[in-house]
């Protein structure tokens, strides 16, 4: 498999060990009767800042997904993973480093720090979606 492939699978896999974090904590949550089974949100308002940041990192990796993986999966599609192979692995780095941060914290230097992930994200699309149509 390529690097585009390898990404492309880690950042599925990355939203899937989000949700199944975010749904291990909920599943705990309910079990312990801390909180009623149709209670939650799906942005987690009412629980604890972890877990609404949690939420939003989720939220974002999905929203991320048509665009990016979409664009990784173009590449697959079309032969052209000699476009995406050499940032493959610095966009999933930064996708993950982006949700990382804002598990950890939601201070100004810290949304300034994840801001820039997500700038190397979108500077890596334009990219790749420039040299897939030309």
């Amino acid at each position: 498999m390529s690097n585009t492939g390898y990404a492309l699978a880690g950042f599925v896999s990355w939203a899937l060990l989000l949700l199944v974090v975010m749904e291990t904590i909920r599943t705990y949550l309910v079990v312990t009767g801390k909180v009623a089974a149709n209670a939650f949100t799906p942005d987690n308002s009412g629980l604890s800042p972890f877990m609404q940041r949690l939420a939003r990192a989720h939220a974002n990796c999905i929203e991320g997904l048509p665009i990016f993986g979409g664009l990784l999966a173009i590449a697959i599609m079309v032969s052209r993973t000699d476009v995406t192979d050499p940032l493959a692995f610095w966009f999933l780095g930064a996708r993950i480093v982006q949700s990382i941060i804002h598990l950890t914290s939601n201070s100004p230097i810290a949304v300034s720090l994840r801001f820039t992930a997500f700038a190397v994200q979108m500077a890596i699309g334009i990219y790749w979606s420039w040299k897939l149509m030309v």
